[in-house]
């Protein structure tokens, strides 16, 4: 069922991300193949945050082909996918801004940057911006009952 507004799924949106943290994050790599890893991102509304090593892997994939996929599962069997355009983010404001908004969000979603880099300024932090062209929210007790996933379109 699609749904007009991301507020229309926000508040189960964001209840989610921050009750399950960790989510498969699924990129291209150069070869066009899909590669997997675990991630932990940061939400504010419909905008997800990545903080990660800016010469991992994923960045020669990203630079290759910038859409990611985003899966979030817990043993309640409730979903979401997140399909998204990721873009770094070299800006030292909004690096600064990211770097302190982790640090100062209650664990287990927040966490302390400093664990992978000495500080902001340290060129192996990278921030990549999640812009999502489609999310959605499912249970499988609601698909069992026939209920559509709630999907969300910018």
């Amino acid at each position: 069922m699609d749904v007009a507004s991301f507020s229309d799924i926000e508040k189960e949106f964001m209840d989610r991300v921050a009750r399950i943290v960790w989510c498969t994050v699924t990129t291209v790599d150069t070869k066009d193949r899909p590669r997997a890893r675990l991630l932990h991102p940061i939400w504010e509304g419909s905008t997800g945050w990545i903080a990660t090593g800016r010469n991992s892997h994923k960045a020669k994939h990203i630079e290759h082909n910038p859409y990611v996929s985003l899966s979030y599962w817990d043993p309640q069997h409730e979903q979401i996918y997140a399909e998204c355009k990721a873009e770094w983010i070299d800006d030292m404001d909004e690096k600064k801004r990211l770097w302190d908004l982790f640090k100062s969000t209650p664990e287990p979603l927040g966490y302390d940057l400093n664990l992978f880099w000495k500080s902001v300024d340290d060129p192996t932090y990278g921030l990549l911006k999640l812009n999502p062209w489609r999310i959605e929210v499912s249970t499988l007790a609601g698909m069992m009952q026939g209920q559509e996933p709630k999907v969300w379109r910018p």
